[in-house]
Protein backbone atom coordinates (compact mmCIF):
# COMPACT_ATOMS: atom_id res chain seq x y z
CA UNK A 1 0.00 0.00 0.00
CA UNK A 2 1.83 3.54 -0.87
CA UNK A 3 -0.03 6.37 0.59
CA UNK A 4 0.30 10.20 -0.01
CA UNK A 5 -0.88 13.29 1.39
CA UNK A 6 -0.83 15.93 -0.57
CA UNK A 7 0.63 18.46 1.36
CA UNK A 8 1.39 22.01 -1.38
CA UNK A 9 -1.81 23.90 -2.87
CA UNK A 10 -2.88 22.37 -5.72
CA UNK A 11 -5.93 21.62 -8.20
CA UNK A 12 -5.08 18.81 -10.47
CA UNK A 13 -7.25 15.29 -11.54
CA UNK A 14 -6.12 12.18 -9.92
CA UNK A 15 -5.38 10.57 -12.66
CA UNK A 16 -2.76 12.93 -13.82
CA UNK A 17 -1.00 13.51 -10.43
CA UNK A 18 -0.66 10.06 -9.85
CA UNK A 19 1.07 9.26 -13.55
CA UNK A 20 3.45 12.13 -12.32
CA UNK A 21 4.40 11.04 -8.95
CA UNK A 22 4.50 7.50 -9.09
CA UNK A 23 6.09 5.11 -11.38
CA UNK A 24 2.95 3.96 -13.00
CA UNK A 25 1.45 5.67 -16.15
CA UNK A 26 -1.71 6.96 -16.37
CA UNK A 27 -3.69 3.98 -17.55
CA UNK A 28 -2.25 1.74 -15.23
CA UNK A 29 -3.52 4.37 -12.40
CA UNK A 30 -7.00 3.89 -14.07
CA UNK A 31 -6.83 0.16 -14.04
CA UNK A 32 -6.28 0.59 -9.96
CA UNK A 33 -9.17 2.75 -9.92
CA UNK A 34 -11.51 0.65 -11.82
CA UNK A 35 -10.61 -2.25 -9.45
CA UNK A 36 -11.45 -0.02 -6.71
CA UNK A 37 -7.89 -0.36 -5.28
CA UNK A 38 -7.33 3.59 -5.40
CA UNK A 39 -9.30 5.57 -2.39
CA UNK A 40 -8.93 9.44 -1.27
CA UNK A 41 -9.66 10.12 2.37
CA UNK A 42 -10.98 6.89 2.88
CA UNK A 43 -13.39 6.80 -0.13
CA UNK A 44 -13.10 4.82 -3.55
CA UNK A 45 -11.56 7.20 -6.07
CA UNK A 46 -12.98 8.43 -9.32
CA UNK A 47 -10.25 9.22 -12.06
CA UNK A 48 -11.89 12.48 -13.29
CA UNK A 49 -12.13 14.09 -9.15
CA UNK A 50 -9.76 16.69 -8.41
CA UNK A 51 -6.74 16.54 -5.33
CA UNK A 52 -6.60 19.18 -3.21
CA UNK A 53 -4.37 20.90 -0.21
CA UNK A 54 -5.03 17.88 2.53
CA UNK A 55 -6.18 14.61 0.90
CA UNK A 56 -4.98 11.60 1.21
CA UNK A 57 -3.98 9.10 -1.61
CA UNK A 58 -4.23 5.30 -0.75
CA UNK A 59 -3.06 3.11 -3.67
CA UNK A 60 -2.34 -0.55 -3.56
CA UNK A 61 0.63 -1.36 -4.96
CA UNK A 62 0.37 -2.76 -8.67
CA UNK A 63 2.15 -6.04 -8.82
CA UNK A 64 3.42 -6.49 -12.48
CA UNK A 65 3.76 -9.77 -14.84
CA UNK A 66 7.36 -8.55 -15.37
CA UNK A 67 8.61 -6.85 -12.30
CA UNK A 68 10.21 -9.14 -9.46
CA UNK A 69 12.66 -8.42 -6.94
CA UNK A 70 15.11 -11.49 -6.55
CA UNK A 71 17.91 -11.63 -4.78
CA UNK A 72 21.19 -11.35 -6.52
CA UNK A 73 24.98 -11.83 -5.74
CA UNK A 74 27.18 -8.69 -6.36
CA UNK A 75 29.83 -6.54 -5.00
CA UNK A 76 28.30 -4.01 -2.90
CA UNK A 77 30.53 -1.37 -1.67
CA UNK A 78 29.49 -1.57 2.10
CA UNK A 79 30.94 1.23 4.27
CA UNK A 80 28.84 0.47 7.34
CA UNK A 81 26.41 -2.45 8.94
CA UNK A 82 25.15 -2.95 11.79
CA UNK A 83 21.65 -4.65 13.03
CA UNK A 84 19.51 -1.44 12.37
CA UNK A 85 21.30 -0.06 9.25
CA UNK A 86 23.65 -0.71 6.05
CA UNK A 87 25.59 2.70 4.66
CA UNK A 88 26.51 1.26 1.05
CA UNK A 89 28.98 3.03 -1.55
CA UNK A 90 26.96 2.89 -4.91
CA UNK A 91 28.36 2.78 -8.19
CA UNK A 92 28.25 4.18 -11.29
CA UNK A 93 25.28 3.12 -13.85
CA UNK A 94 23.52 1.11 -11.15
CA UNK A 95 19.92 1.44 -10.44
CA UNK A 96 18.49 1.50 -6.45
CA UNK A 97 15.39 -0.29 -7.20
CA UNK A 98 13.40 -2.84 -9.86
CA UNK A 99 11.36 -1.28 -12.51
CA UNK A 100 9.28 -2.29 -15.25
CA UNK A 101 12.03 -3.29 -17.99
CA UNK A 102 15.01 -3.20 -15.34
CA UNK A 103 14.57 -6.03 -12.98
CA UNK A 104 18.28 -7.01 -12.60
CA UNK A 105 21.54 -5.79 -11.44
CA UNK A 106 19.98 -3.36 -9.11
CA UNK A 107 21.35 -2.16 -5.61
CA UNK A 108 18.19 -3.97 -4.35
CA UNK A 109 18.78 -7.00 -6.49
CA UNK A 110 22.69 -7.10 -4.37
CA UNK A 111 21.06 -6.38 -0.98
CA UNK A 112 18.43 -8.97 -1.01
CA UNK A 113 21.15 -11.34 -1.32
CA UNK A 114 23.40 -9.40 1.34
CA UNK A 115 20.75 -9.83 3.91
CA UNK A 116 17.49 -11.51 4.96
CA UNK A 117 16.95 -8.02 7.36
CA UNK A 118 15.60 -5.51 5.37
CA UNK A 119 12.41 -3.03 6.30
CA UNK A 120 9.59 -3.61 3.99
CA UNK A 121 7.72 -0.73 4.51
CA UNK A 122 8.48 0.47 1.29
CA UNK A 123 6.89 -2.56 -0.29
CA UNK A 124 8.32 -5.93 -2.13
CA UNK A 125 10.42 -4.30 -4.44
CA UNK A 126 12.41 -1.59 -2.71
CA UNK A 127 12.99 -3.47 0.73
CA UNK A 128 15.14 -1.38 2.80
CA UNK A 129 15.19 1.83 0.76
CA UNK A 130 14.67 4.82 2.67
CA UNK A 131 16.10 7.45 0.21
CA UNK A 132 17.18 7.08 -3.94
CA UNK A 133 19.88 8.51 -5.43
CA UNK A 134 19.77 8.65 -9.89
CA UNK A 135 21.56 5.55 -11.75
CA UNK A 136 24.77 7.58 -12.99
CA UNK A 137 25.06 9.13 -9.32
CA UNK A 138 27.57 7.73 -7.40
CA UNK A 139 27.88 7.60 -3.40
CA UNK A 140 26.00 7.00 -0.17
CA UNK A 141 23.13 5.52 0.78
CA UNK A 142 21.76 4.20 3.95
CA UNK A 143 19.41 1.29 4.23
CA UNK A 144 16.64 0.27 6.88
CA UNK A 145 17.45 -3.43 8.12
CA UNK A 146 13.97 -3.30 10.25
CA UNK A 147 10.35 -1.58 10.27
CA UNK A 148 11.36 0.65 13.36
CA UNK A 149 15.07 1.99 11.70
CA UNK A 150 13.04 3.16 8.40
CA UNK A 151 10.54 5.39 10.22
CA UNK A 152 12.99 6.36 12.42
CA UNK A 153 15.55 7.76 8.68
CA UNK A 154 12.63 8.75 7.24
CA UNK A 155 11.57 10.97 10.26
CA UNK A 156 14.77 12.55 9.65
CA UNK A 157 14.46 12.96 5.94
CA UNK A 158 11.42 14.63 6.44
CA UNK A 159 12.34 16.86 8.94
CA UNK A 160 15.49 17.78 6.91
CA UNK A 161 17.81 16.66 9.51
CA UNK A 162 19.65 14.55 7.97
CA UNK A 163 23.35 15.91 6.36
CA UNK A 164 23.85 14.97 3.03
CA UNK A 165 26.77 16.83 0.62
CA UNK A 166 27.82 15.99 -2.91
CA UNK A 167 30.52 16.87 -5.44
CA UNK A 168 29.47 18.07 -8.47
CA UNK A 169 31.65 19.21 -11.65
CA UNK A 170 29.67 21.41 -13.92
CA UNK A 171 30.05 23.17 -16.60
CA UNK A 172 31.10 26.93 -17.21
CA UNK A 173 32.49 29.67 -14.47
CA UNK A 174 30.63 29.96 -11.30
CA UNK A 175 31.39 33.66 -10.18
CA UNK A 176 29.85 33.83 -7.16
CA UNK A 177 31.73 31.54 -3.90
CA UNK A 178 28.38 30.43 -2.22
CA UNK A 179 24.84 30.53 -3.78
CA UNK A 180 21.52 29.49 -3.06
CA UNK A 181 18.98 28.44 -5.51
CA UNK A 182 15.32 28.47 -4.13
CA UNK A 183 13.16 27.55 -6.88
CA UNK A 184 9.89 24.68 -7.25
CA UNK A 185 10.59 21.31 -9.20
CA UNK A 186 7.71 19.52 -11.18
CA UNK A 187 7.63 17.21 -14.23
CA UNK A 188 8.43 19.07 -16.95
CA UNK A 189 5.52 19.62 -18.89
CA UNK A 190 7.08 18.85 -22.49
CA UNK A 191 8.72 15.70 -21.33
CA UNK A 192 7.39 13.85 -18.50
CA UNK A 193 10.34 11.82 -17.84
CA UNK A 194 12.04 14.59 -16.73
CA UNK A 195 12.01 17.03 -13.97
CA UNK A 196 11.85 20.94 -14.03
CA UNK A 197 12.24 24.38 -12.50
CA UNK A 198 7.97 24.79 -12.60
CA UNK A 199 4.99 26.73 -11.02
CA UNK A 200 2.61 24.01 -12.00
CA UNK A 201 1.90 21.11 -10.02
CA UNK A 202 5.74 21.37 -8.17
CA UNK A 203 7.45 21.00 -5.02
CA UNK A 204 10.15 23.43 -2.91
CA UNK A 205 13.45 22.85 -3.63
CA UNK A 206 16.46 24.59 -1.98
CA UNK A 207 20.17 23.56 -2.89
CA UNK A 208 23.31 25.50 -1.74
CA UNK A 209 26.55 25.40 -3.15
CA UNK A 210 29.89 26.43 -2.66
CA UNK A 211 32.81 26.69 -5.29
CA UNK A 212 36.01 24.36 -4.69
CA UNK A 213 37.38 25.02 -7.48
CA UNK A 214 37.56 26.71 -11.31
CA UNK A 215 38.84 25.21 -14.72
CA UNK A 216 38.63 27.30 -18.07
CA UNK A 217 35.00 26.27 -18.71
CA UNK A 218 34.03 23.86 -15.74
CA UNK A 219 33.63 24.82 -11.78
CA UNK A 220 34.50 21.79 -8.96
CA UNK A 221 31.18 22.38 -6.40
CA UNK A 222 29.84 21.48 -3.13
CA UNK A 223 26.46 21.01 -2.93
CA UNK A 224 23.89 20.30 0.17
CA UNK A 225 20.09 19.62 0.16
CA UNK A 226 18.07 21.43 2.40
CA UNK A 227 15.09 19.15 0.79
CA UNK A 228 15.21 16.37 -1.58
CA UNK A 229 13.75 16.45 -5.04
CA UNK A 230 13.98 13.45 -7.75
CA UNK A 231 16.85 15.25 -9.98
CA UNK A 232 17.17 18.60 -7.71
CA UNK A 233 21.23 19.19 -8.42
CA UNK A 234 20.94 18.16 -11.92
CA UNK A 235 17.78 20.37 -12.65
CA UNK A 236 18.44 23.29 -10.37
CA UNK A 237 22.35 23.49 -11.49
CA UNK A 238 20.82 23.40 -15.21
CA UNK A 239 18.19 26.14 -14.49
CA UNK A 240 21.16 28.69 -13.53
CA UNK A 241 22.97 27.59 -16.60
CA UNK A 242 25.40 25.59 -15.21
CA UNK A 243 24.44 21.77 -16.19
CA UNK A 244 26.12 18.48 -14.03
CA UNK A 245 28.91 17.65 -16.98
CA UNK A 246 28.55 14.56 -18.48
CA UNK A 247 24.47 14.86 -17.33
CA UNK A 248 22.90 12.74 -20.13
CA UNK A 249 19.46 14.50 -19.61
CA UNK A 250 19.81 18.00 -18.80
CA UNK A 251 21.55 20.46 -20.32
CA UNK A 252 22.39 20.38 -24.37
CA UNK A 253 26.86 20.07 -23.45
CA UNK A 254 28.18 16.87 -25.50
CA UNK A 255 29.02 14.10 -23.48
CA UNK A 256 32.81 13.82 -22.67
CA UNK A 257 32.34 9.77 -22.22
CA UNK A 258 30.07 6.96 -21.57
CA UNK A 259 30.98 6.54 -17.80
CA UNK A 260 28.05 9.03 -16.01
CA UNK A 261 27.61 12.61 -14.76
CA UNK A 262 29.95 14.18 -12.64
CA UNK A 263 27.77 14.18 -9.55
CA UNK A 264 28.74 12.46 -5.91
CA UNK A 265 26.81 12.04 -2.91
CA UNK A 266 29.82 11.97 -0.95
CA UNK A 267 28.85 12.80 3.06
CA UNK A 268 26.34 11.12 4.65
CA UNK A 269 25.59 11.84 8.24
CA UNK A 270 22.28 11.16 10.31
CA UNK A 271 21.37 9.54 14.21
CA UNK A 272 21.58 6.34 14.59
CA UNK A 273 18.01 4.83 15.06
CA UNK A 274 19.14 2.48 17.79
CA UNK A 275 21.87 4.52 19.87
CA UNK A 276 20.43 8.14 18.46
CA UNK A 277 23.93 9.42 18.27
CA UNK A 278 25.03 11.26 15.28
CA UNK A 279 27.04 8.82 12.63
CA UNK A 280 29.04 10.58 9.60
CA UNK A 281 30.61 8.66 6.20
CA UNK A 282 32.56 9.97 3.86
CA UNK A 283 33.46 8.35 0.41
CA UNK A 284 35.99 9.08 -2.26
CA UNK A 285 35.55 10.53 -5.56
CA UNK A 286 35.02 7.47 -8.08
CA UNK A 287 37.34 6.53 -10.85
CA UNK A 288 34.70 7.43 -13.10
CA UNK A 289 34.47 11.25 -11.79
CA UNK A 290 37.93 11.60 -10.90
CA UNK A 291 38.87 10.68 -15.15
CA UNK A 292 36.83 13.52 -15.99
CA UNK A 293 37.92 15.62 -13.51
CA UNK A 294 41.82 15.43 -14.60
CA UNK A 295 40.56 16.39 -18.22
CA UNK A 296 39.96 19.45 -16.67
CA UNK A 297 42.74 20.00 -14.64
CA UNK A 298 45.04 18.97 -17.58
CA UNK A 299 43.85 22.05 -19.49
CA UNK A 300 44.53 24.65 -16.69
Amino acid sequence: MIEIKIDENIDVRLDQYLSEQTEYSRSQIKNLINDKKITVNGSVAKSSMNLKAGDVVKLEEMVLDELSAEPEEMALDIVYEDNDVIVVNKGNGVVVHPAVGNNHGTLVNGLMYHSKNLSDINGEFRPGIVHRIDAYTTGLLVVAKNNQAHEFLAQQLENKTTHRKYIALVWGAINNQTGTIDAPIGRDEADRKKMAVTANNSKNAVTHFKVLERFNNATLIEVKLETGRTHQIRVHMNYIGHPVVNDPVYGNKKLIDESGQCLHAKELGFVHPKTKEYVEFNSELPECFMNILNQFKEEE
